[in-house]
């Protein structure tokens, strides 16, 4: 098993979130943070992807599908990097 694979069996169920939502969206959300830290700081990366779970939970407790919001949060960050253009630091 692949250590990323690992730590999210072990990290997703101690949290009380399901495995499979993770790997549903786990490719994206990984693109997203390398884009945002080579697009904008690398600082930004886990912050953005923190942000993306917070609006994620948010559309969950509203009964909304997570993977979804999920998709959609990123869809919105990706947006917002092509509007901000090549990082310049």
């Amino acid at each position: 098993m692949d250590p990323v694979q690992e730590w999210t069996e072990l990290v997703a169920p101690t949290l009380g979130v399901d495995p499979a939502l993770v790997a549903a969206t786990q490719d994206d959300v990984l693109d997203m943070v390398r884009d945002v830290a080579h697009g904008v700081v690398r600082p930004a990366a886990p912050l953005t992807a923190y942000v993306v779970g917070l609006a994620a939970g948010r559309a969950g407790a509203r009964g909304e599908d997570v993977a979804a919001a999920v998709r959609a949060a990123l869809t919105q960050v990706d947006a917002l990097l092509s509007e901000r253009g090549p990082a310049t630091g």
